[in-house]
């Protein structure tokens, strides 16, 4: 009887699964391979201790570009305006390892092994997902406008060009539409960099991200990441409110932030009417933009973008 294509393919994409795995990961034989890094298309195992402490995931992180950055040794692709999401095999979380509650089917699509990425519903959509994976009971008619956006193996040996081709190898197993790796392109020098960026911004996109291609995987905030914005934006803690003065009598002024280091500043431009009747709450993460840095650290027109979502 006449197999059908998709048939005919799937041991070839497993054989080409199995060797990326291998590659990747140094196992010498089929049978060494960690049964938690399968990537066949197979229900995942969900559970989780439920008294076991939230902690978050060793990530990533990028720095901001600059034109004496080596623009031909990255893989250049769009940065989403989404949620970042972190699959350790078992279990969705934010950035923070605060879980992210998706629907049972979103959830035992997912590979066996590792994968960070985010979660996009598309540009100018962010409000809409932040809410809809912010939820404790997960809507489905929500999720099924999300997709996973992965960018990175977590874990895997090799450079990242490779663990992408792992990732690409992976996302095309599970079979699944809404599970995608981010496109990766290669450009050679600041002005076609820039030319990309224009075109993303001017398409609504948000900017850009630059992985070194030859980057082994690791954490923490490096200069293998890069990101790439019109304006450059960061994260601060609100430490006070400040009451507002004029047609803003009764409601929030302006934020007091702190930075990491200790820098305080105040954001009093980027709120929405409903922010100022309800404003962020002191302690809370707050990401602001801003065109430049004084001589005393602190940032130029600086203002309020939105709640960091990934707490």
């Amino acid at each position: 009887m006449k197999q059908s294509r998709n048939n005919q393919q799937a041991p070839a994409m497993k054989r080409a699964s199995v060797l990326l795995l291998k590659l990747l990961f140094g196992a010498a034989a089929i049978g060494t391979l960690p049964s938690s890094l399968a990537i066949e298309s197979t229900t995942a195992d969900t559970k989780v201790n439920a008294t076991a402490s939230v902690s978050a995931p060793a990530l990533l992180l990028a720095q901001n570009y600059t034109q004496r950055d080596d623009v031909a040794a990255f893989l250049v692709s769009e940065k989403l305006d989404g949620v970042r999401a972190y699959w350790d095999g078992h279990r969705l979380t934010f950035r923070s390892g605060r879980e992210i509650h998706a629907p049972a089917w979103f959830i035992a699509a997912l590979p066996r092994h590792p994968v960070d990425g985010e979660l996009w519903m598309g540009r100018h959509q962010f409000e809409k997902l932040s809410a809809a994976v912010r939820r404790q009971e997960p809507n489905d008619q929500e999720w099924k406008r999300i997709s996973y956006q992965l960018f990175e193996f977590p874990g895997a040996a090799g450079s990242f060009t490779e663990r992408i081709e792992a990732l690409q190898v992976s996302a095309r197993a599970q079979n699944v539409a809404w599970l995608q790796v981010v496109p990766q392109t290669r450009l050679e020098n600041h002005s076609e960099l820039r030319k990309r960026l224009a075109e993303v911004v001017d398409g609504g996109g948000e900017g850009l991200v630059l992985h070194r291609a030859d980057a082994l995987w690791h954490t923490g905030r490096s200069a293998a990441l890069l990101k790439l914005k019109p304006l450059d934006d960061a994260d601060a803690t609100v430490i006070a409110h400040e009451p507002g003065k004029g047609k803003y009598r009764g409601l929030l002024g302006a934020l007091l932030v702190q930075t990491n280091d200790g820098k305080q500043f105040r954001l009093g431009t980027g709120f929405d009417d409903a922010l100022r009747k309800n404003p962020p709450k002191i302690g809370t993460l707050v990401t602001y933009r801003y065109r430049d840095i004084t001589s005393t650290g602190l940032p130029k027109f600086a203002s309020f973008l939105r709640v960091r979502d990934d707490e």
